[in-house]
């Protein structure tokens, strides 16, 4: 109504009035702040009411979780209708208190994502949500390219405002348990009609996989979206899932806050013509006076930063022409002469200029002070006129009277040229115009030249609807599904289609997406259409080898490491395509720069006949690589671009550098990319070059130029100098500041240039060594040292370093590749690299070793590893081919007891055990059995059993397992087999059990750790059970590569040695896997290589088994990694075993939870979500009481159990009992369960074969022998034909699994590095008295053998025997001296070795040397209870005390509860030997511990502690340092008991609360002897509770009082103990230890108060004990002291003399 059009002489004008306001509300009706919740009320407190929009959609928006949408004019109040959906959010996420008026919110619970079109308008939104939402201290940050948030700062902060793009990047990354997509409860998308722009289709992507998310997680995700008026708005309602009856709000114009006029002008001349230019500029000059002169302030809106103020200046000069000048003064403002001050301290001359005519420019180069001063300048008056760019528009709330856009002509650096203004950017723009208080309406004036006037007075007026733009990019939105594992197949692709706007628009407008009406009559959800999109873009990422699409067979897609890396990086799949044409493995700079130029991401791209003369200028001066296209090609003008960028080279023309940052930010991205691509395909030279070109870009910085120069800190004229004399930055460390000074010809500069040489970030190779393992497989041993001082100012908190090994040959292969992230905790330890190589023929003359910085140019080291004195083993493995032969029946036995038990089991033996029976059964010889998991080796042992019962009666059989977890198997399996059908007598002997003597005399099997009967055996001339032991069987005996390995080596050395000196055979029985160099092994058992040897290949089993071995990313971390094996483990349960148990083995107890919680979501997705569930609703109510566990609990509902050491016992029964009875059909596990219990699955996966290993603070991988042993689990013997094993695990990997897992793995000896101590307990027991019996004992170790077949992994040189013989004598020389150093051994000068009294203790207590020198080095005289506990807590037993991710907080929480900080241990709050001083003083006290897992550790702390502290005790009294020996005792005490040495002993009694023995009381207070003989009297004394009283009596009634007879005679003292009552108890009272102790005495003959002489224990029972104890005989004042080691009861009784 009203609009009129008229034609001037150079211009054509329609004028569209203001529309009259319509009260749809009245002002009674506004929703009164006043009115809301207290959380409304804090939130809004500078409103009275909502305004008539937001009152209107306050009901839906703050009181329900309903999706929505809301169309309203810009300027309408759209961002507090945002606001009010997050204070609901909040809401549903915090308790109010009404006494104290706080919310209490759950910050951690929930995340609100706020997508904003611009990064400017992140801005505004960050700062105006962040000064809403602070007084509930809720955090709101911006993630966009320019503003990078760490883990940490995701983790606090609640509200993150981000753009599409960058949303779209966060959410298609496979990250793990992102804290980020999986925390999401609100996501708002503000300007949601961009959908039909370029940008669209992020956005359709993010909300499609959101809205998918919702459904698959069953997780409330609520969606609101933000536009201006649109006129398709239902459309746009249905894609974001939005009730159209609730959530769907539609506001027309008349709802501004000021109704906006609207003049639309069209100049003659063409669009962009200097005409149409000039023209142009005299209408918006026009425009902006008559406006002036009615005393408005105008907005001028121009399209390039460098238009403001030329468009200022045009403006001026025209003003000045026409005598204007004096409407643009703004001195007679209030404050005017403040603002000048104020402006006068800016250094920016345009704005002084200009301010002074009454003009401000803003835009978004310049500084955030100046655009600030612009801002506040405007607001107040000072200036008549802003010529801003339209990120004023978006990102700032600065209205005005008048807006003017002048011209609509824009730079698109992606078109390579001009394109017209979006209407979007026109809407933004005229919602600035009118200020409510000031104006009854706003102007919005758009000059455009002729030809476009009636495109945007339609566009505008009429609004056509918004279509979709995903098609054309739907190959690529497809990848990033694919990549991210959302869709795996065709129907999911269809399905995934159905979530997107695309889909809502072809069925409302089929003829815009090539179809026709009737397509959607014949089909009304387009099936057919939406499959034939997904098949045609799943085509073309496979052609270009971006996925793997099994096209017409299970048109199941595959995401390869291509199209992962596309996705990350945001590639077109048409550049992808480029690549692979044009990546060539020796390509070199100037090739990478033209094929990056080549990228469809600069197809756009176009040279202007204006620009060749400055791009031309710009490639002679400023581009180092040749470059082969002409300048006016796309791709030539592309790579000058990005050359002249890296130079910082000054560019005159504005387009021409807006195409250079569009350039460079691209190409940064690319180059990423392109460079991980090289990587996987293993081309180091290219990869090298790619890095340093990304280097390059991001640093601006040529690898030419100095690294320092990186730093921004050194004058210009410094770096010339630098670069002139060009010495490397290892060099500048090394050099003394006063030489840098001479370099640089600047003394006062060599201390700067010094201190940023110590800052540059280099990370040395310190160790590179190589071990062949078979002789085309390399391990490789790499140690890296940070060489450079860390500063957060230019390192912030980690920094990336790449680590590869490259073949030195023409190829450049990487060999091998790992990223390693440095912290400033870990600058001080080096970082271990352990992994192993392929090596090819012919073989390269070395390898390198690469370390280059991620980001820092110029960061790189090599060394070069030589090949030289490599010698490769020949190991061609021996395998025993399975015979055919006929099984042998049971009766074979000729024995009927054994028949009739294992007819129980079988009739028939299996085919290996057929084969092997003769061996085993019927003769004595010592035998190798190699054979795969579930093969049947425990009945080939037990043949071996009866052939020694039958040969040597009453001769006994030792059972060695390498684990507790094994030992106790075996234990239950035998006691309710074996032992009870045949009366045969079982032993455990291991750390948890202590038999006594007669049960270890009685026993006929005994079955115990390599430990444990390493330290029997020692002793083995006083033991007579150790001689009677005629068969050894040695099970998982390929762990001789492990850590225990060098103990079963002495093991079989010394009952060698014991059957040559007793002329008593024992046999040994060696079972494992099949392993490659069996010989050896066989060698050293002293096997019989014709009958004893049998090392069967892995498909020897009697339920065969299909293996599958599949490859992921390199470039992953470990829990993103994790995360992406879910999808494929959950499809490969649906292909392989639908119904039958399935077992997956996970690397840690927080993957246990992760895996099933994901499983449960794809669970969600089936049309059966409780699939994996196998019983009634009742059975599962019945089981769930009994749980603990919340994660099990909801597990085991969806028929997934857990099993971890972190669960109590009680949930790890059940979940071990309902998968044994098939009630649930899936178990996750962690790795110990595939050695401790025999628990078989049909389908085993091993879900990644990495762990983090806290030593080494890093991951790294399993060994073979544990994913053999979880593979082992795969089949039922009783219930499967076949059973099916798949392994997980990295592509860089992969090859390794595939080829031992088949053929074994070599086995090599690690005594070498321990020997130490095995060689210690041999000198201690006589059985070595000098060098040469020291080398004549190696003989008999498996490391012998293995030192003639592969020298070179021990490091000798050569094969010849001096070589190796040179290398034995220089290891003997070695051990002696270290075990001299420990004050272990003295050497003699005729080469004997003798024994200290020092080593004999430390091998009674099976004590390493390291830990003997530590007493030797720390003990004192007298000592404090504090300095004991750390001697404990130091011992090199607790080096491997178990140390999990993030225990270093828990350790720093505990420090504070207990009476020692950690700290004390001088160590990393990590370190095991600080947790271990932590978990013996907690013990102590009693304190409640914060994870299972503590109580766990804190077991194996006390295990050990007690030995240690003997040790100690023992070596106190040899130095005769009497008062520490007391306080040894007095700690042992206080750990038997778990109480501290100021605690009155007696309150520990049964029925008594824990006192201390300080204070008055301590006078009166009884000892334990006082109230022995009166139990009824102290009960009564001391208060005892009624309900403890019998305990109390019981318990004192047994303590162990004595009568003691003590006498001197001459030289000795004569004594004799007994227990003044009969004690009935066997046990001394310990309740809190958790092993039952006996009782046991110290009797300590002391002279005076400091000395100690002797030191005797003894334990006297119901018997007399008589000790005799020799006296020195210049001694005198001479006592005894007796002082039991669990209760706190001594005697003293003086001598005299």
């Amino acid at each position: 109504m009203g609009t009129t059009r008229t034609q001037e002489e150079f211009y054509e004008e329609v004028i569209i009035p203001y529309p009259k306001k319509k009260t749809v509300i009245r002002d009674s009706d506004l929703v009164a702040i006043k009115d809301l919740d207290p959380l409304c009320q804090g939130t809004f407190s500078r409103y009275k009411t909502l305004n008539r929009m937001q009152s209107l959609v306050y009901p839906v928006g703050y009181n329900t979780n309903e999706n929505m949408l809301v169309c309203a004019p810009t300027g309408a109040g759209k961002t507090d209708v945002a606001l009010l959906t997050m204070l609901n959010t909040i809401l549903h996420h915090s308790t109010y208190d009404e006494e104290s008026g706080v919310y209490d919110i759950q910050y951690d619970d929930f995340k609100i994502v706020y997508v904003a079109p611009l990064k400017a308008l992140a801005a505004e939104v960050v700062e105006k949500m962040g000064n809403r939402l602070a007084w509930l201290g809720v955090n709101v940050r911006e993630l966009t390219g320019d503003m990078q948030l760490t883990r940490a700062e995701i983790a606090a902060t609640q509200v993150i405002v981000t753009t599409p793009e960058k949303w779209d990047v966060v959410s298609r990354k496979s990250t793990g348990d992102n804290e980020l997509v999986t925390k999401v409860k609100l996501l708002i998308i503000d300007e949601v009609h961009l959908l039909h722009e370029d940008r669209g289709a992020v956005i359709e992507s993010l909300v499609a996989r959101t809205l998918r998310q919702v459904e698959s997680t069953q997780s409330m995700i609520r969606i609101v979206g933000l536009s201006a008026t649109l006129p398709n708005f239902i459309d746009v309602a249905e894609f974001l899932r939005v009730n159209l009856q609730q959530g769907l709000f539609y506001f027309d114009a008349s709802f501004r806050p000021v109704p906006l006029k609207q003049q639309f002008v069209g100049v003659k001349g063409k669009a962009g013509s200097k005409q149409a230019q000039e023209n142009i500029d005299k209408v918006a000059y026009d425009k902006l006076i008559e406006n002036l002169q009615q005393g408005h302030q105008v907005m001028v809106f121009v399209h390039s930063r460098k238009d403001t103020v030329k468009t200022s200046r045009t403006f001026m000069n025209m003003a000045q022409a026409n005598g204007d000048m004096d409407l643009f003064d703004s001195s007679e403002v209030d404050g005017y002469d403040g603002f000048k001050r104020e402006m006068s301290k800016h250094k920016n001359k345009d704005m002084k200029e200009l301010f002074d005519r009454g003009f401000g420019v803003h835009h978004a180069g310049m500084l955030r002070a100046e655009r600030n001063m612009t801002e506040k300048l405007f607001m107040n008056g000072a200036i008549k006129v802003l010529c801003c760019t339209a990120t004023l528009a978006w990102g700032v709330n600065l209205p005005a009277a008048v807006v003017i856009v002048k011209g609509t002509q824009i730079y698109d650096a992606k078109q390579g040229g001009f394109v017209d203004l979006g209407i979007s950017d026109v809407i933004q723009i005229f919602g600035r115009a009118g200020r409510p208080q000031f104006e009854k309406y706003g102007t919005g004036i758009l000059c455009t030249s002729l030809d476009r006037l009636d495109h945007y007075l339609s566009a505008i007026t009429q609004q056509h609807p918004i279509e979709s733009r995903l098609q054309p990019k739907l190959a690529d939105n497809l990848n990033a599904e694919i990549s991210l594992g959302t869709v795996t197949n065709v129907d999911e692709g269809v399905q995934w289609l159905g979530y997107t706007y695309l889909f809502v628009r072809m069925r409302k407008n089929p003829l815009a997406y090539g179809l026709v009406w009737n397509d959607v009559v014949d089909d009304p959800l387009l099936g057919a259409r939406r499959r034939a999109l997904v098949v045609e873009a799943a085509r073309r990422l496979h052609s270009i080898q971006m996925i793997i699409f099994d096209e017409g067979k299970t048109d199941s897609f595959l995401a390869k490491d291509l199209g992962r890396i596309a996705s990350d990086f945001y590639l077109l799949n048409n550049s992808v395509e480029v690549f692979n044409t044009l990546l060539k493995p020796l390509a070199t700079e100037a090739d990478i720069f033209a094929m990056i130029s080549m990228s469809g991401e600069f197809d756009g791209i176009k040279a202007r006949e204006e620009e060749s003369k400055e791009l031309t200028k710009l490639r002679e001066e400023s581009s180092p690589c040749q470059i082969g296209s002409a300048l006016d090609s796309p791709e030539g003008k592309t790579n000058v671009l990005l050359q002249a960028f890296i130079s910082k080279a000054t560019i005159q023309d504005s387009a021409l550098s807006s195409d250079a940052n569009y350039v460079a930010q691209n190409a940064t991205r690319i180059a990423r990319a392109l460079f991980l691509i090289c990587v996987n395909r293993r081309w180091g030279h290219l990869a090298r070059v790619l890095l340093s070109l990304c280097k390059s870009v991001d640093r601006r910085l040529w690898s030419f130029e100095h690294p320092l120069a990186q730093f921004n800190e050194l004058p210009m004229q410094i770096i010339r100098n630098l670069e002139a004399k060009n010495p490397s930055v290892l060099s500048l460390k090394e050099m003394e500041t006063r030489e840098i000074g001479e370099l640089v010809r600047n003394t006062h500069q060599g201390n700067n240039v010094a201190r940023l040489a110590d800052r540059f970030p280099l990370l040395e190779v310190s160790n590179a060594e190589i071990q062949p393992i078979t002789a085309k497989v390399l391990r490789v041993h790499v140690e890296l040292e940070p060489d450079f001082k860390w500063d957060p100012k230019y390192h912030g908190k980690t920094q990336f370093f790449w680590v590869w090994i490259e073949e030195d040959s023409e190829k450049f292969e990487i060999l091998h590749n790992e990223k390693v992230i440095l912290s400033k905790g870990s600058m001080d330890s080096p970082h271990v690299l352990d992994f192993t190589i392929p090596i090819s023929e012919p073989l390269p003359d070395q390898l390198i070793v690469r370390v280059m910085s991620d980001s820092w140019a110029g960061s790189e080291t090599s060394v070069a590893v030589s090949f030289k004195h490599l010698i490769r083993p020949e190991t061609q493995p021996i395998q025993t081919k399975l015979l055919k032969l006929r099984p042998l029946p049971v009766t074979a036995l000729k024995n009927d007891l054994l028949e009739s038990m294992y007819r129980q089991k079988f009739e028939y033996f299996n085919p290996m055990q057929t084969m092997a029976f003769n061996t085993l059964y019927h003769k004595d010889t010592s035998v190798l059995l190699g054979s795969p998991t579930g093969s049947g080796k425990t009945v080939a042992c037990e043949l071996a059993i009866w052939a020694a019962f039958k040969k040597f009666p009453g001769s006994k059989v030792v059972y060695i397992a390498p684990m507790k977890a094994l030992v106790k198997e075996r234990v239950g399996d035998w006691s309710r087999g074996i032992c009870r059908q045949a009366g045969i007598k079982l032993v455990e002997l291991t750390g948890d059990t202590n038999p006594d003597a007669d049960s270890i005399r009685k026993a006929d099997i005994i079955i115990t750790t390599p430990e444990k009967f390493d330290g029997i055996s020692r002793n083995w001339q006083t033991r007579k059970f150790v001689q009677q032991v005629s068969l050894i069987i040695m099970d998982e005996i390929h762990l001789l590569a492990s850590d225990r390995g060098p103990i079963l080596e002495m093991i079989v050395s010394r009952m060698n040695f014991i059957a040559d000196k007793t002329k008593r055979k024992v046999r040994l029985l060696g079972m494992s896997t099949a392993v490659a160099n069996a010989q050896d092994m066989a060698s050293w058992l002293g096997v019989d290589d014709g009958s004893g040897l049998f090392n069967f290949s892995q498909s020897v089993r009697p339920v065969p088994l299909q293996m599958y071995i599949d490859g992921f990313p390199d470039n992953m971390g470990f829990c993103p990694l994790m995360k992406t094996m879910n999808k494929p483990a959950f499809l490969a349960i649906k292909r392989h075993s639908p119904t039958k148990p399935v077992l997956i083995f996970v690397a840690s107890r927080r993957q246990t939870r992760i895996t099933a919680q994901d499983l449960i979501q794809m669970c969600g997705m089936e049309e059966n979500p409780r699939r994996f569930l196998k019983m009634t609703e009742d059975e599962l109510a019945t089981v769930l009481e009994e749980v603990t566990d919340e994660t099990l609990k909801l597990s085991l509902q969806f028929g997934i159990a857990l099993h971890h050491a972190g669960l109590i016992d009680s949930d790890r029964r059940i979940s071990h009992e309902l998968f044994a009875t098939n009630k649930v059909q899936i178990l996750v596990a962690t790795s110990t369960l595939a050695w401790g219990v025999n628990l078989p699955a049909y389908l085993v996966i091993i879900k990644g074969t990495q762990f983090f290993d806290a030593k080494i603070d890093t991951y790294r991988d399993m060994d073979l022998t544990d994913v053999l042993q979880m593979m082992g689990r795969a089949g039922r013997p009783a219930f499967d034909t076949s059973g099916v094993a798949i392994v997980y695990t990295k592509e860089s990997t992969k090859s390794f699994y595939k080829y031992f897992l088949n053929s074994g793995f070599p086995v090599e000896s690690s005594l070498h590095k321990v020997l130490e101590d095995h060689l210690g307990a041999e000198i201690s027991a006589g059985t070595i008295s000098s060098k040469q019996q020291a080398l004549d004992f190696l003989t008999w170790t498996f490391l012998y053998r293995r030192i003639h077949s592969n020298p070179t992994y021990y490091k000798i040189k050569g094969q010849e025997s001096e070589e190796i013989n040179d290398w034995a004598v220089e290891l003997v020389n070695k051990t002696i001296a270290n075990l001299a150093d420990s004050g272990c051994a003295v050497e003699q000068e005729d080469c004997t070795v003798l024994a200290t009294k020092f080593l004999r203790i430390s091998s009674f207590y099976y004590m390493s040397h390291k830990t003997m020198k530590k007493f030797l080095e720390n003990i004192k005289p007298s000592m404090s209870l504090r300095d004991c506990l750390l001697i404990l807590a130091k011992a090199t037993e607790y080096d491997e005390l178990a140390i999990r991710h993030n225990e270093d907080l828990i350790n720093e929480e505990l420090s504070k509860k207990v009476r020692f900080h950690g700290e004390d241990v001088g160590l990393r709050m990590v370190d095991p030997h600080v947790k271990a001083y932590l978990l013996v003083q907690a013990h102590m006290s009693r304190i409640e511990l914060p994870i299972e897992d503590y109580v766990q550790d804190t077991v194996a702390v006390l295990d050990q502690s007690l030995r240690i502290l003997q040790a100690a005790v023992d070596t106190c009294a040899e130095l005769g340092y009497l008062n520490s020996c007391l306080e040894f005792i007095s700690l042992m005490r206080c750990i038997k008991q778990a109480y501290w040495d100021t605690t009155d002993p007696v309150t520990a009694l049964p029925g008594l609360r824990l006192r201390d023995s300080a204070g008055d009381y301590d006078d009166r207070r009884p000892r334990l002897q006082d109230i022995a003989g009166n139990a009824d009297e102290a009960a009564k004394q001391l208060h005892v509770a009624w309900k403890k009283q019998k305990e109390f009596k019981r318990v004192v009634s047994n303590l162990p009082i004595l009568t003691i007879n003590a006498h001197l005679e001459k030289s000795q003292v004569k004594v004799s103990l007994k227990h003044t009552h009969q004690v009935k108890a066997k046990k001394v009272y310990a309740p809190h230890f958790h092993k039952p102790q006996s009782e046991s005495w110290f009797v300590i003959l002391a002279s005076g108060e400091r000395e100690l002489i002797s030191l005797q224990r003894c334990s006297p029972g119901n018997s007399i004990a008589n000790l005799t104890i020799e006296v020195p005989v210049q001694k005198s004042n001479l006592s005894l002291l007796i002082q039991n080691d669990a209760l706190d009861i001594s005697y003293t009784i003086p001598l005299g003399r």
